[in-house]
C-alpha cells in the first residue's frame, strides 16, 4: 500500500502549492499590496508568475515518483498522441492571440508604469477585458482546456503522472469558479448569458457557441 501513501503525500504537497498560488492570486492580497506598496504593483504579476513556477518545481521535486506504468502506447499510436499534443500546444498559441501574452506574463506592466499608464488600485496586477471571441466561443477557459488535454494525451502514462493530471484538472475547475465570481461582478448579465452558452472548460455537447462579434 506504499503507492497510496505516495499519492497522499503528492496530494498534500500539491495542496500546499495550490494554497500559495490561490493566496497570491487573490484580489484581497492584490488590493492590500496596491495600498501598502503601490510602487511594487507593476511587478506583482511577474513576481506572482515566478513564485508559481518555483513552488510548482519544488512540489514536483518533493513528490514521490511512482514509476508504475499504466500504459505505453506502441508506434504508430504514440505518434498520433504526440501529434494531438502538438495540436493542443498550437491551441495554447491560439488562445494567446486573444489575450496579451506580455500582460499575462507580467512583462507589460512595468513598461506601462514607466509611461505613467498604470493605476495600482484599479488595474491591480493586470488588465483583463472580457473575451468571448476566438477560442472563448467554445470554452470559457480555453487555456485550461488545452493544458489539460496536452497533459492527458501523453503517450506513456504512469500512476503518479495520472494522479497529477487529476489534481491539476480539479484545481483548474475550482480556480475557475472563483475567477468567474469576479467576472460576474464586473460584467454582470453579459457574463451570465455567456456562461449559459459556453462550457466552463470543456465545450458543451449541445454545440451552442457564442457568435463572434463583427
Amino acid at each position: 500500500m506504499s503507492w497510496l501513501y505516495d499519492l497522499a503525500l503528492t496530494a498534500l504537497y500539491f495542496t500546499g502549492f495550490a494554497v500559495i498560488h490561490t493566496i497570491t492570486a487573490s484580489k484581497w492580497l492584490k488590493r492590500l499590496a496596491a495600498v501598502s506598496f503601490p510602487g511594487f504593483m507593476p511587478w506583482y504579476r511577474l513576481s506572482y508568475n515566478i513564485i508559481s513556477l518555483v513552488t510548482l518545481y519544488i512540489f514536483y521535486d518533493l513528490s514521490p515518483k511512482n514509476g508504475y506504468t499504466i500504459y505505453d502506447l506502441p508506434t504508430p499510436v504514440d505518434l498520433v498522441f504526440a501529434g494531438l499534443q502538438f495540436l493542443c500546444f498550437m491551441g495554447m498559441g491560439w488562445v494567446f492571440r486573444y489575450i496579451s501574452g506580455r500582460e499575462f506574463m507580467g512583462m507589460a506592466q512595468p513598461f506601462r508604469a514607466m509611461k505613467g499608464n498604470y493605476r495600482p488600485l484599479q488595474d491591480l496586477d493586470e488588465i483583463a477585458p472580457l473575451r468571448i471571441e476566438g477560442p472563448y466561443r467554445f470554452s470559457r477557459h480555453p487555456l485550461y482546456l488545452f493544458c489539460i488535454l496536452f497533459l492527458a494525451l501523453r503517450p506513456q502514462m504512469q500512476v503518479d503522472y495520472l494522479f497529477l493530471v487529476i489534481l491539476i484538472t480539479a484545481y483548474f475547475y475550482i480556480g475557475s469558479i472563483f475567477e468567474e465570481r469576479k467576472l460576474v461582478g464586473e460584467y454582470g448579465e453579459t457574463y451570465l448569458n455567456y456562461q449559459k452558452s459556453v462550457g466552463r472548460i470543456f465545450p458543451k455537447v449541445s454545440g451552442r457557441f457564442v457568435k463572434a462579434e463583427g
